[in-house]
């Protein structure tokens, strides 16, 4: 977040006051840090890990098992059921609580958070945002929220009815590759910008500008 100066979001905020000039669109403009903890993630891998432990112990020769169980238990162990289900035990506890650990780094969660996964929640959080701050918000139905998410590096733009009834989702697809781009390179300021004026160029047709043309949702960069 600290790539965003004031003259990046001043650059956003010019851009969509340009655009909503030139048609009666609403657009709002949000960046987030990150959409999910994804801690349902770390789970999921720590409970994979429980369950290769049995995986892995099938293939331990059992010279190995011999070996070991005479460090533990002396000579001629004997390897009763309950010693062998309290073994399997710790080793299972064990693999969990390492895993859970290593995982609460949050950038290594997310570098191993699958990509469908961030693609899922990113557009989750934008449709919660636009429902709670767009939705309904202009009286005639023409709010359009671009939504960035910086740690996944992903992008959503949500519309509301009189724009989604005229506009194909893929018509978006310039916006996005544009802001995207930008991101990558790390200029989401300016991304923000051109996603925004290429919204623009979108909206001015369909809804041409009217006399009676109220500014009726922010035109600041709201930063989450």
């Amino acid at each position: 977040m600290q790539a965003l100066s004031q003259e990046d979001r001043d650059l956003v905020t010019a851009a969509v006051a340009e655009a909503e000039r030139a048609s009666d669109g609403e657009i709002v403009t949000i960046i987030a840090a990150r959409s999910d903890a994804y801690h349902d993630v770390a789970l999921h891998y720590a409970v994979l890990a429980m369950l290769l432990v049995p995986a892995a112990l099938a293939f331990v020769p059992q010279a190995w098992i011999d070996w070991a169980a005479g460090l533990v238990l002396g000579w001629n162990p004997e390897l009763t059921r309950e010693i062998v289900m309290l073994y399997l035990f710790a080793k299972l506890a064990g693999a969990f609580l390492i895993v859970r650990l290593i995982l609460a780094y949050q950038p290594l969660r997310m570098a191993l958070t699958p990509g469908i996964t961030k693609s899922r929640r990113v557009h989750r959080r934008a449709v919660e945002l636009f429902r709670t701050g767009c939705e309904l918000k202009t009286r005639g139905r023409t709010g359009v929220l671009l939504y960035l998410s910086l740690a996944e590096r992903r992008a959503e733009i949500v519309a509301d009815k009189a724009i989604a009834d005229q506009v194909a989702a893929d018509v978006w697809g310039e916006a996005m590759a544009a802001l995207i781009d930008e991101v990558k390179a790390g200029r989401p300021g300016e991304g923000m910008a051109r996603a925004v004026e290429k919204i623009g160029a979108v909206l001015a047709p369909i809804l041409p500008p009217t006399l009676d043309n109220p500014n009726e949702l922010p035109d600041r960069l709201i930063i989450l």
